[in-house]
Parts: structure tokens; sequence; C-alpha cells
């Protein structure tokens, strides 16, 4: 076993150490944003300014992290939630996270902040500080092309400069989008870090690892999810799947239907406007669209992205998605928050409230209202603040789409009820992946439980929340989890009875998924079926890792997670969602097309181990070897 070795970066005095990762918090935390989280409730006081001196960013790998292993490029960054106040958490691909590792860190701490734009260096375990000179002000693909092509590069655009408050940091074409990542960035007023080294990633057991990664990906390429969909047609495949079933956020969430989606849906993309599939580092799902704007060959748009500047907006053309897509990645704008943001700025406009010059149905001058935006011009400096601020100071709480302070993402959650409980108990707001994702057992994917029942959905979210943030810790990326429905189910069809048996059986298992939530600790086994990540992650770190102690180790962060928002003063009376969500039903003839927070929260709070008020017990901490 070896454990992580960090490096602790002092931006005050231009000046770094070595920080290492005892055995005892690598055993239980391992890496990604699970370690994180950990590492910024012991590194930070109460009640820091998010964007101020006394913050601290931690960007780190995880022990998959360029090992090979499949969908393993991603690294994250925690911090705190320049939107809502709490636990951030931001993944990201690209060459970074390998080429950081490789450079002889495991990870990085920046504390205080440097009084000009800076670049840190890492090269061969060397870290230098510069002055960012002529890169302040250029966009992010100006600023990655001013370094050696080999580098792994983290940069900031425009918009972190100008503290955006959902600015994201972009490695190469990815993202890492939300929560304010840039920002945090910028106020440190740090424009790009690069890394480059020869190390090679720590394996335990190479021979054994490298057979199995084998295994891996001829299992992840004859599955219909990761070897057939998402290489065809990519996450934007999942436009038409929650348009058919009402679960496609359409005028600023006021409907669940669009009847023009196919114009800004994957096959579409695919059909006319695809140049080639592409693909993170060491992924072979392949799910990357390559497009054409302005001449150049582009990263596509993902399924939120098309989602917010189609459907949600009440727009129709793939061009300007396209292109705003690209400007955003060229900015360092999460997609989601700022166009979660234009959808409430327009449905301000349809109230009269106030004008933004956005309006719904019209994408025409969003690419130049965009740009306000990220450089904070006039009166568009308000809309850089995210829906929850501008709720505030302009009214309309009601149509303001976001849980904490975080905008959602692209599922009409009284569809899916489960991805509601989701969105409101994420620990870093109106998250999908972080609120278990649970939409793709009720409304998008080829296994439907009932869509609109409360029952076993606490059980099921709170477990596939766990699961998820473990494949996360490990240093996987989310797609690799898609496999885990069975290919059979796929095969046969969402409408062949047995499929439909499956999701009607799910809809009952609640106590079955409760029991199997308090047996994790205990559960012995490893199989390529459920979750892979267990067994690549023993191989890799040595560690006695199996599916139990797997989504045990994600249990213990989400409940990390949920200590610091507890301590940043966010209480179960903020997992919420708007009241369109929960008290106006999306179909006016069925009142269960309503998210009944009221029904699912008591009893997620309990089969979680927590309060009535949505903490964590002192019986529940002692279980997971929590100190806090």
């Amino acid at each position: 076993m070896r454990t992580p070795v960090y490096a602790m970066i002092d931006l005050n005095t231009r000046t770094s150490a070595r920080y290492e990762i005892s055995e005892t918090l690598y055993r239980d935390y391992i890496g990604g944003k699970t370690l994180g989280a950990k590492l910024l409730y012991d590194l930070t006081p109460a009640g820091v300014d998010p964007l101020g001196p006394d913050a601290v960013v931690i960007i780190n790998t995880s022990p998959a992290t360029g090992t090979g292993a499949p969908c393993s490029s991603r690294f994250n960054m925690t911090f705190k939630n320049v939107l809502t106040g709490g636990i951030a958490s931001s993944n990201c691909g690209g060459q970074f996270g390998a080429l950081l590792k490789r450079a002889g860190y495991d990870g990085i701490i920046l504390r205080g902040q440097s009084e000009t734009p800076c670049v840190i260096s890492i090269v061969d375990r060397m870290i230098t500080l510069s002055e960012a000179g002529e890169l302040w002000g250029k966009d992010t693909e100006e600023t990655q092309q001013a370094f050696p092509k080999i580098y792994g590069k983290l940069v900031i655009g425009p918009a972190g400069e100008h503290l955006v408050r959902y600015a994201a940091a972009v490695s190469g074409e990815r993202v890492a989008g939300r929560c304010g990542a840039g920002a945090v960035l910028g106020a440190k007023k740090i424009k790009a870090i690069v890394a480059y080294g020869t190390q090679k990633p720590y394996v335990y057991n190479r021979n054994k690892f490298a057979k199995y990664v084998n295994k891996w990906v001829k299992f992840l390429r004859n599955h219909p999810m990761t070897g057939e969909a998402l290489p065809s047609y990519g996450s934007a495949g999942l436009v038409s799947k929650a348009n058919a079933t009402n679960a496609l956020p359409t005028h600023n969430f006021k409907y669940g239907h669009f009847k023009d989606a196919h114009a800004v849906s994957g096959e579409t993309l695919a059909d006319k406007y695809l140049l080639r599939n592409s693909s993170c580092i060491s992924c072979p799902i392949r799910c990357e669209r390559r497009v054409q704007v302005d001449g150049k060959d582009v990263k596509g748009p993902e399924y939120e992205t098309c989602g917010f500047f189609g459907p949600n907006i009440d727009a129709i053309s793939m061009e300007n998605m396209l292109r705003l897509n690209y400007q955003c990645d060229l900015l360092g704008m999460d997609t989601i928050s700022l166009a979660s943001t234009i959808a409430f700025a327009m449905e301000l406009k349809e109230n009269g409230v106030a004008d933004f010059d956005v309006s719904f149905g019209n994408s025409d001058n969003l690419p130049q209202i965009v740009e306000k935006i990220a450089v904070r011009e006039g009166k568009y400096s308000d809309l850089a603040n995210g829906s929850k601020w501008m709720s505030e100071r302009y009214g309309g709480k009601e149509y303001a789409m976001h849980s904490k302070g975080l905008e959602m993402a692209s599922y009409e959650p009284r569809r899916s009820v489960g991805m509601g409980l989701g969105y409101a108990t994420s620990n870093r707001g109106g998250c999908h992946l972080n609120g278990g994702y649970l939409a793709l057992l009720e409304s998008i994917g080829v296994l439907s439980m009932d869509a609109l029942s409360t029952s076993a959905k606490p059980a099921f979210t709170a477990f596939f929340q766990n699961a998820l943030e473990a494949i996360s810790a490990a240093g996987f990326c989310l797609f690799s989890a898609q496999s885990f429905v069975p290919a059979i189910l796929f095969r046969l069809g969402p409408h062949h009875p047995v499929t439909r048996a499956v999701g009607k059986i799910a809809t009952h298992l609640g106590f079955g998924v409760r029991a199997l939530l308090w047996m994790m600790p205990v559960l012995r086994f490893n199989s390529v079926y459920l979750f892979p990540h267990a067994e690549a992650l023993r191989l890799i770190t040595g560690l006695p890792f199996y599916t139990g102690s797997f989504v045990h180790l994600g249990e213990r962060g989400y409940n990390i997670e949920r200590l610091y928002n507890f301590r940043e003063g966010l209480t179960g009376k903020d997992d919420s969602l708007p009241d369109r969500l929960t008290k106006t039903p999306q179909d006016p003839n069925n009142p269960k097309t309503v998210v009944r927070l009221d029904k699912m929260l008591p009893v997620y709070y309990s089969i979680r181990g927590w309060d009535a008020n949505g903490a964590p017990t002192k019986r529940k901490l002692r279980k997971l070897r929590i100190q806090a």
C-alpha cells in the first residue's frame, strides 16, 4: 500500500510543502471527493468566505487515476460552494489528473490568495509559481495553447477572472463545471495550473489488474448501454427518452414535454452534425461528440446543455446550441447554472418583473448575452450570481429552479420523484449525480420503476448516492456505472413483460434495499456485473475492498459532506425544492405529479441514520468511524 502525497501551496508566500495523507485517513476516505471533503472539513474553520483569502481549494486524484483502468482519467476539485455556502465538489476528465500524479503528487491544497495573477507549474515534483502576464484576460483555449502540449492543464477563462458564481475550470476540453470551481481559482488569482512528469501510478498487483482491466473493458463494450447507446448518441440521446416520459424540463420547468424536442436531440446531433466520436483517456465508452463550430473541430454538447439551451428556453436551434456550448467552454462557465439562470430571467420578463433582453423561444442573441454575463457587464452582472440570488433580489422564488442555491440538472422531478428527493438531499445542491441519479430507473432508462410512487425511493436514493460517491472517490467516471442494469433487459426492451415486471418489483423493494444498506460492511464479494470498481480498487491499492466496503466508503463520504454543510449553516430545512415542483402538479389532472418531499424525507433520514432535522447522529458517526 502506498499512501498519497499532496502538495500544500501557500499563495500568500508563494511557497510549497509536502503534505502526507495518513494511513488511517487513506483507508477511510481513499481519494477524490470523499478525501477532499474530509480535508476541507479539517483544514478550514466554519464561516469562511468561499472567495476570500482563508478559503481552501483541494484538487486531488484518486487511486485509479491514470492507471489505465476503464474511465479512470478523473480528478476532483473540493472547496466551499460559491452558490450554496456548503460543500462543493467538481469532477473533471482530461489529462490533468493523470499528469499531476506523474509529476509526483496525488493532490494539491491551495491556501491564501496571490496578490497578482499567477501560474502554478508542477514538473517532476518541482513546484514553481510565476506571473500570469498576458494570459490574464485570455479564454481557456488560448491559455492552454501557451503551454507545451505534453502538459496537463487546468485553467480558467474570463468568467473565473470576473468571479461569475458558476464559473468553471477547464482541462483540455473537459470541464469542472459546477459550484463555482472557476470562481474560487479566479479569487485566488490562479490563471492556470500545469503538471508534467514521468512517474508511473502505483498499482499493487499489476498482473491481475491488467487481466481484470481487459475483462472489464470487454464487458463495457458488450453492454447495450455503454457499448451501443452512449457511443451512438452520447448523453444527448437522453433528450428523446426524457421527452417521452414527460421528464424533459420545458419553459423553465413549467412543463415536461417539448413538441420540437427532436430538433435538439442526440439523434439529430448524430445524424446532421456529428464529425466523429472521441473519449477521455482510457475510456472504452467513447461518448464524446465531435462537432464543427465556425470551422473548428470541437467538443459537442452533453444532455444537460441540450436540455437547457433547448426545451427549457423553448429553443430549437441546434446550431446556436453548438455555438453556445463551445462559447461556454472558452469563457469557462457551467452551462447548467448559466442556462437555468437565463430561463429564470426569461420568466421574470414573461411576468413583467425585470427585462434582461432574453425571452422564451429566442436563442439568437444569447451568444452576446453570455459574453456580457462572463465579464459582468452592466445589468448582466446580476445574472452572473445565479438564480437563487436573482430570486432574492427580484422575486419569483417559486420559479427559481435550484436546491440549496445550485441549479438543478435537466430531469423534471415531477415525473421522477426519486430524482426530486435526490435533488433536495444532494449535499452540493441540485445535482443529479450527487443526488443518486434515480431518474435512470424512473424516467430515462430501460428499467422503469413507477416514476410517481414514493415507495422505495428513499432507500434507492440513499443506496445510489453512496455508490456514486464511492465510484467518484475511487477515480472513475460515473458513466461506468450505467452498465449495472442487466444487459438482458436492454435487449428485451422497455416494453417487454419481463422488463416491466422487474420495474414493478423494484418499486416495492424498499425494505430489501434498506436491509442491503445495513449489511454493506459485511458483504465480501466482487462482481464485474455490479460494481466492478471495487475489485479494481482492491487490485490497485492492496486494501481489502469488496462491494460492501466499497459502497460503505461512499456512505462515509456522504456523511462527512453532510457534516460540513451543517457546520456552514445548511440544515434539513434546506433539503427542499421550489414550490412549482412540490405544490403545482405538472399534469393538472393528476395530483400525483408533484414531488412529495413531506412523505419521503422522514423515511430517507431514518434510513440514513440521521435525526429528524437531517443531521447524522452520534451513533451513525461512530459506525462510520467519522471523527468530527
